[in-house]
């Protein structure tokens, strides 16, 4: 699905935010909602060559990898009449262009519960994908994060944000890939600071 044929059939859209769009959506809405939708686990398993990394050291960034069991905790954004097409053409270049990601429709539930789920649009990263860096242990991860840097900042600014995000908006999601990695990138970040 590309986002123009989203806008066509759209006076109202919702998209779901579960990497930097929590703590950096950069576009204009009209609400959110903290919230999750379910059968995706998020990782750290895409490579960034621009915003927080570059061709020879490539950052880490989330992705979503299909999982029955698992939900993903994030915010969602309505966007409503000229916010449509300017938040997609936004978000086309910020994460399709420049990240390698696509799109497609999913049900979010809202925290409070307050409506009953909506579609709205994610952006995923795939396996198929060139920046596709997979599966690795914390500590591999945590390490290339802490050393990475790109255009839009440090990789490991992406990293705590969002580690920030989950414990002050979703307290009761334990999310251990997250908070494995942000533990290891510290620890690497807390050696280079002695080391220097």
């Amino acid at each position: 699905m590309k986002p123009q044929d989203v806008i066509a059939a759209k006076s109202s859209l919702w998209i779901f935010g579960y990497g930097s769009l929590v703590w950096k959506p950069d576009f204009k809405y009209k609400r959110s909602k903290v919230g999750y939708i379910q059968g995706y686990k998020r990782r750290f398993w895409h490579g960034d060559n621009f915003h927080r990394g570059n061709d020879e050291l490539p950052g880490r960034v989330v992705t979503l990898i299909e999982d029955d069991d698992a939900s993903t905790w994030g915010v969602a954004f309505e966007v409503t009449g000229s916010q449509v097409e300017e938040s997609l053409k936004y978000l086309n270049v910020r994460e399709t262009v420049c990240g390698g990601y696509k799109t497609q429709m999913v049900d979010f539930f809202a925290e409070d519960g307050s409506q009953p789920p909506v579609q709205a649009l994610l952006y995923i990263a795939t396996t198929d994908n060139p920046l596709y860096l997979g599966p690795a242990s914390p500590e591999e991860i945590g390490t290339q994060i802490a050393i990475c840097r790109g255009k839009t900042g440090h990789n490991l600014e992406y990293l705590l944000r969002l580690a920030e995000f989950m414990r002050k908006s979703c307290p009761q999601v334990e999310d251990s890939h997250l908070f494995s990695i942000e533990a290891a990138a510290l620890t690497v970040v807390s050696y280079l600071v002695a080391a220097q």
